[in-house]
């Protein structure tokens, strides 16, 4: 018989690897009598299919949240801390206040709730796949939305992640404004522009 407590948030990430944008962690109570079919990791669905749940969850969910950490705050914080930061912010802003916080990964920050890690948590429980599809399709969008700011880079392609084609931009235009200075190739890209 399963004793979990009632209200249980999913909480995870989106953006910890790529060299630029926010990192975006969302978290999600799903509610036990409106089940959303077809929640899974948000990687191993398209990008239409994750549309599509992105407003199912956000309507039928009993709570959700979706927290932006910015670029310069993952400079100041690092990555881990920032999106611990950010799973601490999308937790805290959940009302109804969840009594369990289930954590896709090994790492949890500190929350005022029982909190429980689960490593492949994005493809094995809902509330966490639900959180991996907010946190993924928002993030999806920022890019987009940064493309037209700085179209020279790619980011609607590749999402700010470390591809072969934003590397070589990133060496032929050097970083922009969100880039991630903390990471190794936007420092070496921005000490490249200074020689």
């Amino acid at each position: 018989m399963d004793m979990r407590p009632t209200l249980t948030a999913g909480v995870d990430e989106a953006g910890r690897g790529p060299l630029a944008g926010p990192v975006v962690v969302a978290a999600v109570i799903l509610d036990p009598d409106r089940p959303i079919a077809g929640l899974d990791d948000s990687k191993k669905l398209s990008a239409t299919r994750r549309e599509a749940l992105f407003d199912r969850i956000r309507q039928e969910s009993l709570a959700w949240s979706v927290i932006q950490i910015s670029p310069g705050q993952i400079d100041d914080l690092n990555i881990l801390q920032a999106t611990l930061l950010g799973m601490q912010q999308a937790v805290e802003r959940l009302i109804p206040t969840p009594e369990l916080a289930l954590i896709d990964g090994n790492r949890a920050p500190r929350l005022p709730c029982q909190v429980r890690t689960l490593v492949g948590g994005d493809g094995l429980e809902p509330a966490i796949s639900a959180a991996s599809i907010l946190a993924k399709v928002t993030r999806d969008r920022i890019m987009v939305d940064l493309h037209r700011l700085y179209p020279r880079y790619g980011f609607d392609r590749h999402k700010g992640y470390p591809t072969r084609d934003h590397l070589q931009r990133l060496a032929q235009f050097g970083p922009c404004e969100v880039h991630r200075r903390s990471f190794a190739p936007v420092r070496d890209a921005m000490q490249k522009g200074l020689l």
